[in-house]
Formats: structure tokens, C-alpha cells, sequence
């Protein structure tokens, strides 16, 4: 019995009259128990739900930490994608696309629909669906495959139709030929396993229970791409390549090398290096550990908000101080930061992400000494990484450092002290799809 049905069981008694006047009393009583059962239940459950808080070090975020209400339009010009779970309008362009990608080599291949939904609910778990040039450690793309371990060249992986590729059919291209790595046509029984075990299958995660989360908003996306889930497979395996490993910086025979407009952009990121290529600190940027210091750096033109830098500290600041927050911002740290600003959405999938969608000339690598008011980003083991406000003298104010749920102003330097996280940089407060 929950806390609503015992609500409901009071009425029903109190209904009944004078007849149970001797019961309401007990009821009461055990009403009471109730909710301090609910209470206790919720306290024991927020310890294990800081676990994965925005920017600790525990699970990835299997939320989608967008900036967004839920349920609506993040002003990204797409309000029409099912509601509580759309993004923004040219993040789930791509998404879209890249759905659509997947699809049509699971149906080249001869797979089914099922075999389309377990690759989507892969890729929305490693990169959002979106094909990222950066990831942990040496991994990149849609599914974040990495070059050292088989998968094939950056240059390859960066080209969705050849990750996707690989994620189905494995290295070859060939249905059932069981090369290393694996693909899902490679894992017997894949088709009729649960979701989420073949997706770790395949892709060997340290956090194999992350994947199933993803199934309703690979299915939502799916039915926004017109794509057919319930499309059956050819039961014999077919390919179009040989049984021979791919070549490095080569394609299996029978692919066809993908259009320019396809190919990965420039300035490829070097995790071996920590950045992209020719993104250099742009001053002293300190070491990691030390405390942060302010500077005078004014916002390119670019930058326009619904509020000015000091509004957004003070908002901010006013949000820490409350006694009983405006709103619940577990992992909420890209949200609260687009609020500062006087945006309901930051128009990005995850915080990391926002970072590196920056412009290179507004990311600041490494840089500890940030202007009052920027953005400062960490990452860490989880996909979301983590953004909070430099409000001046050392200080930020973030989300779940001291209290998961609730702003708090600490030293920057605590992200990486308590949440062992690594500091990317600081960019200017520029949300070019703030909703």
C-alpha cells in the first residue's frame, strides 16, 4: 500500500460516519506511519541517487540533462516530437538523421527492426545519437567505438554509416562470421535476448545496465523518423564484404565510401592530448587542483542573453540561498546554467557536449582564471560531464556538490577534489539555442 491509497482508505472511512468513528483514530495513526515510512524511503534512496548525480563520479547519466521542461518545447523549433522527452530542434535533426542512417544499413544487412531498435538505444546511451568527435579516452561516433580496440580508424568510425556498420554486422561487414570485435549479428540469440543485454554484448560496457533506459526515447525517435520497428529480418546471414578483417584506413569491399558532406568535420578531438586539434589554453591555464582566479574578459558579440552576467550571479546566488529550492536540479546542472541566464532550455543534449559545440575561439582550455559569470566545464565518468556558474572569487555555484537536488556556492576546485572530476575549461555564457 502507498502513501495515495492509504489517502484514499481515510476518506473511505471517514465517509462510512458515525459507524467507524472508533476506526479513524488508528487509521490515522497508521496514515502517519505511512508517510514516515515514505520519508525514511526517500532518504535512504537520495544517498544512492547522489550516486549518479550531474557530475559525480559514479553512473553515467542515462538523462537527458538538455536544459529542458519536460514535456514541452526547448525553443529549438521542435515542439511537435511526442512531448516529455523532445529536444532541440537541430539536436534531434541530427538524431533523426542519424536514426534513419542506422535503419537503412540494418535493412541493407537483411536485419530486423528489433536489431534497428537495440543499435538506436546503443547510440543514444554512448553519444545522445549524435556522431561526436570526442568521448572517453580514444572513443568516437555514434556508438564512441574505439580505434584501439579493433573497430577501425577515426576517419571510419566518424562516418555513421561505417559505425553503424560495425555495431550490426562487426568487423567484415559479415553476418555471423563471429571476428573481433563482435557485431550484433555476431551474439547468438541476440533477436530474442532483452534489449539492453545484446547492446552490452556488443558493446562490452562497464555500466551494462544503462542501455534498457533508453528503449522509450529510441522508440520515440523511431516513430518521429517513420521507421519501422516491427520489420522482420531475412533469416539467412547475408554481407558485403569478404571474411577478412578490414584493412586499417580502408572500407570493406562493397561499401560505398561516403559523400564529403558525410565525412567527419575538421579538427578531429585528440583524447591522447585532452583537446582538439590546434585548440591551444588561450592564456596561463594553471594546474589542475589549484584554485581558480578572475580575470576581465568581456563576452564576444555573439554572446546575447535574457539576462546580464551580474543578473544571472545574483539569480544564482539567490537560488543557492533559498531554503527550499525553485525547482529539484538533480543532475539539472546544464538546466540551472541556461536558467542563470534566463533560458528554460540550453538547446544541447549534455552538458560536455555544450563545451564542445562551442566555437573553438570561445573555449578556454584548461584556463583557470575565467571572467565572473562564464561557464565552467568538467568531465568525468559520466556521459553527461558537468557545467556549473563561476560567480567570482574562486567560486561557483553548481548543482548536487553539497546536497544532490540543491544550488550550492563552493570553491571550483571542489568539483575535481570531491567528484575526482577533470577540468576542460571555461567558455563564455553562449547559448546560440536557448529556448
Amino acid at each position: 500500500m502507498n502513501t495515495r491509497q492509504a489517502v484514499m482508505m481515510a476518506s473511505g472511512v471517514a465517509r462510512r460516519g458515525a459507524m467507524l468513528k472508533l476506526v479513524i483514530p488508528a487509521g490515522v495513526i497508521f496514515f502517519i506511519f505511512l508517510v514516515a515510512l515514505g520519508i525514511v524511503g526517500s532518504i535512504a534512496g537520495s544517498s544512492q541517487a547522489s550516486i549518479a548525480a550531474c557530475g559525480d563520479a559514479g553512473k553515467p547519466d542515462t538523462e537527458y540533462d538538455d536544459g529542458r521542461d519536460n514535456g514541452g518545447d526547448n525553443g529549438g523549433g521542435n515542439g511537435g516530437n511526442g512531448g516529455g522527452g523532445g529536444t532541440g530542434g537541430k539536436l534531434r535533426e541530427q538524431q533523426i538523421a542519424n536514426a534513419k542512417i542506422i535503419d537503412g544499413e540494418a535493412a541493407t544487412a537483411g536485419l530486423s527492426g528489433r536489431a534497428t531498435l537495440i543499435a538506436l538505444m546503443t547510440a543514444l546511451q554512448e553519444s545522445t545519437l549524435i556522431n561526436l568527435d570526442h568521448g572517453d579516452r580514444d572513443s568516437v561516433g555514434l556508438f564512441q567505438q574505439r580505434p584501439s580496440t579493433g573497430w577501425g580508424t577515426v576517419e571510419q568510425i566518424m562516418d555513421p554509416h561505417y559505425s553503424s556498420k560495425m555495431f550490426l554486422l562487426g568487423k567484415g561487414f559479415k553476418r555471423g562470421d563471429h571476428g573481433d570485435p563482435p557485431g550484433l549479428s555476431d551474439i547468438p540469440g541476440w533477436d530474442t535476448m532483452a534489449l539492453g543485454d545484446a547492446a552490452q554484448k556488443v558493446q562490452r560496457s562497464a555500466f551494462p545496465d544503462l542501455y534498457a533506459g533508453q528503449e522509450s526515447e529510441a522508440r520515440r525517435i523511431a516513430h518521429e523518423a517513420g521507421l519501422d520497428l516491427d520489420r522482420g529480418g531475412s533469416p539467412a546471414p547475408t554481407g558485403t564484404a569478404t571474411d577478412a578483417a578490414v584493412p586499417p584506413g580502408s572500407y570493406p569491399s562493397g561499401y560505398t565510401r561516403p559523400t564529403s558532406t558525410e565525412k567527419p568535420d575538421e579538427g578531429v578531438f585528440n583524447r591522447c592530448e585532452g583537446k582538439e586539434f590546434g585548440d591551444e589554453p588561450k592564456t596561463d591555464p594553471g594546474k589542475d587542483g589549484r584554485v581558480f582566479h578572475d580575470k576581465d574578459a568581456p563576452w564576444p558579440p555573439e554572446v546575447k542573453n535574457r539576462r546580464s552576467t551580474a543578473e544571472a550571479i545574483a539569480w544564482a546566488k539567490q537560488e543557492a540561498a533559498r531554503h527550499t529550492p525553485s525547482e529539484d536540479w538533480f543532475r539539472m546542472c546544464l538546466m540551472f546554467t541556461a536558467k542563470t541566464y534566463g533560458w528554460n532550455s540550453a538547446g544541447t543534449g549534455h552538458a560536455i557536449d555544450h563545451y564542445w559545440a562551442m566555437p573553438s575561439s570561445m573555449r578556454h582550455t584548461k584556463d583557470r582564471n575565467p571572467p565572473p559569470g562564464a561557464l565552467l566545464f568538467w568531465r568525468n565518468s559520466s556521459r553527461s560531464g558537468h557545467v556549473a556558474l563561476y560567480v567570482g572569487n574562486g567560486e561557483i555555484a553548481s548543482n548536487d556538490i553539497r546536497e544532490p537536488g540543491r544550488i550550492s556556492i563552493v570553491p571550483a576546485d571542489e568539483i575535481e577534489r570531491k567528484w575526482g572530476a577533470i577540468y576542460e575549461g571555461w567558455a563564455p555564457p553562449y547559448f546560440p539555442n536557448g529556448g
